[in-house]
């Protein structure tokens, strides 16, 4: 009997709670409802804090790729204003474009050889398929990309998304509806590094560390010894 009152109740508790009649209800939807709006916003801003960065002497190079070219633009785009709001000058953001993202380690190991810029950004989408093609190119490009970095001790930038579908992708390069180009994340994380990398160095001798000068001038980059002077690439 004692049980019969209790599990009754409960039971009249429990409607009332969820009842279309219960005063808070309108209040409960309200909350929900900011809070998804609040989430939204927040899904617009970058989740890094990079503070105040000054890139103004520094020489920063792009190399994109053209498959998926819409998307990359944006990121491109989103790269250039990172850049630019750490103070880095236009004539000083250098883009070369290659066919993919497969394409991207090798361009990256060229221009850092090069030693004509501070550091590289390198800017591709990876969309998932119904072959395993995205998982090996995925894979080789992410581990291309940091032997670049390790190899040359060049700051080179992992800029390449890799999304299931189309829609992840935009979230991702486009500031539209909630979501947020990551290629702002990536221009001002070149800048930082090309700063650590300058800062690691000073006082070594060489501001940016290149390697084998004899082996760079042998393929026409620089002009040998430890001043090379940074001149417009070529390659862009």
């Amino acid at each position: 009997m004692i049980f019969h009152t209790v599990l009754t109740a409960l039971l009249l508790s429990s409607t009332t709670a969820f009842s279309t009649h219960n005063t808070n209800y309108p209040a409960l939807l309200q909350s929900s409802s900011t809070s998804s709006v609040v989430t939204a916003l927040r899904a617009a801003e970058s989740e890094v804090n990079f503070g105040e960065l000054d890139g103004s002497d520094l020489r920063i190079g792009v190399l994109r790729t053209r498959w998926n070219d819409e998307h990359v633009s944006n990121l491109v785009e989103g790269i250039k204003a990172g850049v630019t709001e750490c103070k880095v000058p236009s004539e000083n953001i250098f883009i070369k474009e290659v066919p993919g993202a497969y394409e991207l380690p090798y361009a990256a190991k060229l221009l850092a050889m090069s030693g004509t810029v501070d550091a590289i950004i390198c800017a591709g989408v990876l969309i998932k398929g119904e072959t395993l093609h995205f998982e090996y190119i995925s894979d080789a490009v992410t581990k291309g990309i940091m032997d670049v970095n390790l190899g040359t001790m060049t700051p080179v930038v992992y800029g390449v998304l890799n999304c299931l579908d189309e829609e992840q992708v935009v979230k991702r390069s486009s500031n539209e509806n909630g979501g947020h180009n990551h290629g702002e994340d990536w221009g001002k994380t070149a800048v930082e590094m090309a700063i650590m990398r300058a800062e690691a160095l000073k006082g070594k001798g060489q501001k940016t560390g290149k390697p084998g000068q004899s082996e760079l001038a042998a393929l026409g980059f620089g002009g040998g010894g430890a001043g090379v002077n940074k001149e417009k690439p070529g390659f862009f």
